[in-house]
């Protein structure tokens, strides 16, 4: 009976985005991204990245971005270890494929087909991997029980689970069957690995951390400065960046903007499409985009004190240059957005109540390091405590910096695994 439902959650799951595609342009990616999928791979193999056959493929799939960064640490140190290898990275999402489908760390970049019998059976024989990395969540029933029909290694890399899933309920036998699938589970935190024990699953489970952990290190490591006009716009005032907001996110910040000219507010919100883009600029009165600044359009002005980042990929540097940061996505039921890139440098890092899901932000709050808000008045509050108290800003600074590199390690702990099971032979 739950094969069934899952088969008629495919179905239900591919109408949905055929008919949003009409008027939703992330659902037409979606639908354009996997037309004539199985042609683009066979044509790729042959003439675009050539991968001879008899090639050792690996296979990494990530949901989207963010499981891409997680998986990203993993990926490249297999490659630096095991060169003659080849890989393959998939995507559910056209935000992950969209933005990395140039990713030079892979040989094969491509949206992965809908799950599904015949698609699984198709997409394994064109790739062929020999060992296949699964990022922090996203369970496909006919990946998974085919890759395992086959004897082909899965792991799972920051794997996090919570009571609420279907794993863990009655209803839940064909979400078990695919935990089954994999060969060993590396999770984030011991509840989540006590849960899959409480499942009858542990004796393929590793408490590695988050991957993430080392993934921003090794971006604070590598920081390059950003554009000399934007280091001027920060020069001599407290500064603020928000990242990855929402308009739930924007609308609590909105008041203390307003009060607080003597600041400077950086603000990079999740979706930069052209409309969006203008509703944050009307909330926002008086704001630059920093592309007109970077194109030539429009003069910065230093008098001002809004700033609005129109494009993706400086977020993870951008937090450098701030005092205090905000990270969106706390007000939707998705939850919040990366805290480590911000807390990486050393900032305090505020975001909405809506966290459960992210371990690091509860380890943050914990250590003094962060700090979560329900409304406006709770963000006033905070602001104003880390803004008018050097000390108090500087300690809650070094609170999320300790707390992100006291965390490090969970990729060593992968590949060590890979070496010592001899997944992959040089």
């Amino acid at each position: 009976m739950s094969l069934f439902l899952y088969n008629l959650f495919l179905i239900l799951y591919a109408t949905g985005i055929q008919i949003a595609s009409l008027f939703n342009p992330k659902a037409k990616l979606w639908i354009n991204g996997r037309e004539n999928i199985f042609d683009e791979i066979k044509s790729k193999i042959k003439n675009q990245n050539p991968i001879a056959i008899g090639s050792k493929i690996i296979w990494m799939h990530c949901a989207s971005l963010g499981e891409f960064e997680q998986g990203r640490p993993v990926i490249e140190n297999i490659r630096k270890i095991f060169p003659d290898y080849k890989i393959v990275l998939t995507f559910f999402s056209p935000s992950g494929y969209e933005i990395r489908k140039n990713y030079t760390g892979a040989d094969m970049v491509l949206y992965l087909p809908m799950d599904g019998r015949r698609n699984a059976k198709k997409f394994i024989d064109s790739i062929n991997p020999c060992l296949v990395i699964w990022v922090k969540y996203e369970y496909w029933y006919y990946y998974l029980t085919e890759l395992k029909n086959r004897n082909i290694p899965v792991l799972l890399v920051s794997g996090i689970f919570r009571e609420g899933q279907p794993f863990f309920k009655w209803y839940g036998a064909i979400w078990k069957k695919m935990l089954g699938s994999f060969s060993h589970l590396f999770v984030q935190t011991k509840t989540a690995a006590d849960l899959l024990q409480q499942a009858g699953i542990h004796e393929n489970v590793s408490i590695s951390g988050d991957t993430r952990f080392d993934r921003v290190t090794d971006i604070a490591a590598a920081f390059e400065p950003l554009s000399q006009q934007l280091i001027n716009f920060c020069a001599g005032s407290k500064v603020l960046v928000a990242g990855s907001t929402w308009e739930e996110d924007e609308a609590e910040l909105i008041h203390y903007v307003k009060a607080h000219p003597e600041i400077k507010f950086i603000i990079a919100p999740h979706e930069v499409d052209k409309e969006n883009l203008q509703n944050v600029k009307k909330e926002f009165h008086g704001s630059m985009l920093y592309s007109q600044i970077m194109s030539g359009q429009l003069q910065m002005d230093y008098t001002a004190h809004i700033l609005i980042i129109d494009n993706i990929g400086m977020l993870a540097r951008l937090y450098y240059y701030a005092d205090v940061t905000y990270v969106g996505g706390g007000f939707g039921e998705s939850g919040i957005h990366n805290v480590l890139e911000a807390a990486v440098y050393g900032k305090p890092v505020i975001f909405g109540p809506e966290y459960e899901k992210a371990a690091e932000a509860e380890g943050l709050i914990e250590t003094g390091g962060a700090f979560s808000i329900n409304n406006a008045l709770e963000l006033e509050a905070i602001l104003n405590k880390l803004f008018e108290n050097d000390n108090h800003l500087q300690e809650s600074g070094i609170a999320a910096k300790n707390y992100v590199y006291a965390n490090r390690g969970a990729t060593k702990k992968i590949i060590k695994y890979i070496q010592e099971k001899r997944l992959l032979i040089n």
